[in-house]
């Protein structure tokens, strides 16, 4: 191999071969919890993340100029176990529940929307706060599938809707779905943090990517002009 610049070379092997070596480091399983660096930077930004979508409380106050708004509707599940689990949620939400005679997977739902959706939304808070144990308690099944029910059996009570013309009934139900059902589901089992009260670690963590990514680029800089390999601006011909 020739080296053209052996100075300029050297640094950018150094370089390399430590950037290298973090990196394997970042691959073993020690920080904290048997994680890699990858896995724990993973788990710090979503408690970050779940800390500041947080919309329950909102949600429940905005939810209460729909209680009193009577729904008649029939809603089509997948298949004809979600529709009695859907309808086991629907009754403790204190609607009236019927299967359609012809169809095992069209369920009749009638009741007060703002309760019923209050029902799910409380759910959804109690699993966002990792106590999903209380909802096994309450409805006999695991506590995810219950969310994953609620929000099967919300997406047909919306499409219900809208074919209803009731356009602000059925946006409101989408508007709970991802606000509070999709939040809880997804961020289950990790412990919110908020950005505020993590500034330090979020500064270290954001300040080593940077200088990791330059690390990484000035190696390649002068690896190539140790090699005598240079980028040059191209002479611009005049026509």
């Amino acid at each position: 191999m020739l080296v053209a610049n052996k100075r300029e070379f050297s640094k950018g092997l150094l370089l390399t071969v430590s950037f290298l070596i973090v990196l394997g480091i970042m691959f073993t399983p020690v920080f904290g919890g048997g994680r890699n660096a990858f896995q724990a930077a993973d788990q710090f930004f979503n408690s970050i993340a779940k800390g500041s979508t947080y919309y329950i409380p909102k949600v429940l106050r905005e939810n209460e100029e729909y209680k009193g708004r009577r729904i008649d509707a029939a809603i089509k599940l997948d298949n004809e176990e979600m529709a009695k689990k859907a309808g086991q949620l629907f009754s403790a939400a204190g609607a009236s529940v019927s299967m359609a005679d012809s169809e095992s997977t069209l369920l009749k739902v009638n009741g007060d929307l703002g309760r019923i959706l209050e029902v799910a939304i409380r759910d959804a808070n109690v699993v966002f706060h990792n106590r999903g144990e209380e909802i096994v308690q309450k409805y006999g099944f695991p506590e995810k599938e219950v969310l994953f029910v609620w929000h099967k059996g919300f997406k047909a009570l919306n499409k219900a809707l809208t074919k209803q013309e009731r356009f602000t009934e059925a946006t409101w139900v989408e508007e709970v779905m991802k606000r509070t059902i999709e939040v809880a589901y997804n961020f289950y089992k990790i412990e919110p943090k908020s950005a505020s009260s993590s500034v330090g670690m979020l500064s270290v963590s954001l300040g080593f990517y940077v200088v990791y990514t330059l690390w990484w680029g000035y190696a390649i800089l002068f690896l190539f002009e140790g090699l005598g390999l240079q980028m040059k601006a191209g002479h611009k011909k005049e026509v």
